[in-house]
């Protein structure tokens, strides 16, 4: 008897929290926009260099180790030096860090900023813009019909880059999220939350973008240049 009146009321929750969830995304269709934007991001290619403070922290772990490490016998240590010599020598000269890229300030080019992450930013129309104007915003879509906010930023994306075959979404959920105003020129469009979904470059160092009049691949310090009013948010949301 129990175990009935259990499985009753249990049926009956689903039933109610179905119905919550239809309405709500009715009236989500109806008022509430949402739009799905991509954080398309380049991981380093090359290790950073180490900072001043733990350079000087290294150097003086290994003095220090110096002093209690155990002495070796001067005939054992001459034949450690000895070992692997021979006639062949290998020329290996490192890939520079400096790229022609970062010469010329192409910031159109993944080649470039090699230590640090680069985010991808078009140029163009966009939602919450005044009709027409072109404005620099991430890789982003209203969200109407797909089956989940995240088909909706691969859409976005996909859209901007022509496939996903070089590309890794991380986690099916948003990384952040905010609630945008529209500006001063078009106060007749709603407000509306911007849902943001991390997306990374892989095995690849160029992209054919388009549908945008100009885009550019920017470090972190380079992207808070042009949206400084959104400074706090993105330094919570990125970091690197």
């Amino acid at each position: 008897m129990h175990r009935s009146v259990r499985a009753i009321s249990l049926a009956q929750s689903l039933k109610s929290n179905k119905r919550g969830f239809n309405s709500y995304s009715s009236n989500a269709n109806n008022s509430d926009k949402i739009v799905a934007s991509v954080l398309f991001e380049r991981l380093p290619v090359v290790i950073p260099k180490i900072d001043p403070a733990v350079y000087a922290f290294q150097e003086f772990s290994s003095r220090w180790r110096q002093q209690f490490q155990r002495e070796y016998p001067e005939t054992f240590l001459k034949k450690s030096e000895a070992r692997g010599t021979g006639d062949y020598q290998i020329d290996y000269a490192p890939a520079p860090r400096i790229t022609e890229a970062d010469k010329t300030n192409d910031k159109r080019s993944l080649h470039r900023a090699l230590d640090r992450r680069l985010y991808l930013l078009l140029h163009g129309p966009t939602f919450g813009s005044s009709s027409g104007k072109p404005v620099w915003h991430f890789p982003e879509k209203l969200y109407e019909a797909e089956e989940t906010l995240r088909k909706c930023a691969e859409s976005a994306l996909k859209s901007v880059i022509g496939d996903l075959d070089h590309t890794y979404f991380v986690g099916n959920a948003p990384m952040a999220h905010m609630v945008m105003q529209p500006s001063e020129d078009a106060r007749k469009l709603p407000s509306y939350k911007r849902f943001f979904f991390k997306s990374q470059v892989i095995a690849t160092n160029k992209f054919n973008v388009g549908r945008c009049d100009d885009f550019v691949w920017l470090t972190k310090d380079e992207m808070l240049e042009i949206f400084p009013e959104q400074a706090e948010f993105l330094n919570k949301m990125i970091i690197s």
